[in-house]
């Protein structure tokens, strides 16, 4: 059993429906990853058979969080399965007993959210990496996404969003005052692709040269990133800049009919459909120019990694898009579907090698913005202050969330001062000490609590009927 006089770590469990190979999901696992040890018990729970999965496991298996697979935990919309994903949810939250539930994407964040509600999980946060609600959705569809999120944000005790476009389209359709939502950028790994600027291992295992004009997209197939519209792209610059070359880096749905489109634009040879890959910034690194045509976003962060790469960006200007991207000065904006502008942009930038370098270095200059360790630290901050705004300070231990002796008004000192939570008050270095209870203030969830749980200290977990975890899920942690 851990020594009763240790600070208790606070317990964060992420949910997410599915670890694929997405920005939302690369995010999520890093935060996990990487939330302070001395001062965090990070869980992760995910429905089944995402690309990330088996990092998710290698990460649990080297005890650096606790891992747990939702068989039920489904993106598409089945009544039945998601009443029983919901049901298993709040049995996971009543085992694990988090002190704060963070939710992610749109059917892990209804059920995710309404299941802690339930399960009386103290903290309740939610990111919103772009709404489930889009314009090229049915009215109906779309009505009962924007209910269903208005119902969940009574339930969140603080909303986050990757951009401010997010947050205002939050508030105008009714879902939450923008003031409820906090703004956390998503993060990259600035290095990793500062690094790779000019990078020739992809132009190497295409057979390209260094002057070879190359165009690229880093996307899922699927129809939000409206892949067809970058065959048509494609298939327009092709005439103009004949030599250039094409690559779509991604896998998903719509793969087929990329293919047969490539085909019929008689684009063999030149578009270059990779798949998944590991190494996005070997992609990025080699371009000349990237593309995104999306729909609907929430914050690309392929378009701060182009940035950091200093490779220009040519993209629609959807969500928040714009709010990394400054038409002119980094890149260049266009309409939803805007095939016939995309390509000129993207032919005009193969066609002046200085307005592309130019660009570039501007985005370039702009980067620092989404650095990743900063969005984890942004997490971090939240979840203290959250924490102590709802009390959670073991009363029965006399430790908790921050040291009283900072005198930064995290905690309250002495019976009847409430906390007062500053930007200062949350920086990293206030770390995690004593804490003393207020007068009239109910103990939080002490140690005892969670050892004397089922799962104990290295033990394992009993999952919904009485199995240790689920499908590929590694055991809950003893704190």
């Amino acid at each position: 059993m851990r020594d009763a006089g240790a600070p208790r770590r606070l317990a964060v469990c992420h949910v997410i429906t599915r670890l694929e190979l997405g920005g939302a999901q690369q995010n999520t696992l890093y935060t996990v990853a990487h939330l302070d040890p001395s001062r965090f018990d990070a869980s992760l729970v995910a429905g089944p058979d995402g690309l990330l999965d088996d990092e998710a496991r290698a990460l649990a298996g080297a005890g650096r969080i606790a891992f747990e697979t939702a068989p039920g935990l489904v993106r598409e919309l089945r009544p039945w399965r998601d009443a029983a994903a919901f049901g298993d949810l709040v049995r996971r939250f009543r085992r694990l007993r988090p002190d704060v539930v963070h939710t992610h994407s749109s059917k892990a964040g209804i059920l995710g959210r309404a299941a802690a509600a339930l399960a009386g999980v103290p903290v309740v946060v939610h990111t919103v990496h772009g709404w489930g609600f889009h314009p090229e959705q049915g009215r109906a569809t779309r009505a009962l996404y924007v209910a269903l999120e208005r119902a969940a944000a009574g339930l969140t005790t603080q909303l986050v969003a990757v951009s401010r476009a997010n947050a205002a389209e939050g508030a105008r359709r009714g879902i939450a005052p923008e003031e409820r939502f906090r703004i956390v950028r998503s993060g990259i790994a600035l290095e990793r692709f500062r690094d790779a600027s000019g990078d020739p291992r992809l132009r190497h295992e295409l057979g390209l040269d260094a002057a070879t004009p190359l165009c690229g997209m880093v996307a899922c197939l699927k129809p939000q990133k409206a892949p067809l519209d970058f065959v048509a792209v494609a298939a327009r610059v092709a005439r103009e800049v004949p030599a250039a070359h094409f690559v779509l880096a991604g896998d998903g749905e719509l793969r087929d009919a990329v293919t047969s489109a490539v085909a019929e634009a008689g684009l063999g040879g030149r578009f270059h459909l990779l798949g998944w890959r590991r190494d996005p910034e070997a992609v990025v690194g080699a371009l000349d120019v990237l593309v995104l045509t999306s729909v609907h976003e929430g914050l690309p962060r392929v378009v701060p990694e182009a940035m950091a790469a200093g490779r220009p960006v040519v993209a629609t200007a959807v969500d928040g898009t714009p709010e990394a991207l400054r038409d002119g000065e980094t890149g260049f904006l266009h309409r939803v579907h805007d095939v016939d502008g995309l390509a000129a942009s993207v032919a005009r930038l193969l066609r002046d090698p200085a307005l592309a370098r130019r660009l570039g270095a501007a985005g370039a200059a702009r980067a620092d913005e989404w650095d990743i360790d900063a969005m984890v630290r942004a997490q971090e901050r939240l979840y203290v202050e959250l924490a102590v705004g709802v009390g959670l300070c073991p009363a029965s231990v006399g430790v908790g969330l921050c040291p009283a002796s900072v005198g930064v008004g995290l905690c309250p000192t002495r019976a009847g001062q409430s906390p007062a939570p500053t930007p200062e008050a949350t920086a990293p270095s206030v770390g995690v000490g004593l804490c003393p209870t207020r007068a009239g203030q109910s103990p939080a969830p002490t140690s005892e609590r969670r050892e004397g749980s089922p799962e104990g200290p290295g033990g394992s977990a009993e999952g919904p009927g009485g199995s240790a975890e689920g499908p590929g899920g590694s055991a809950r942690r003893g704190r």
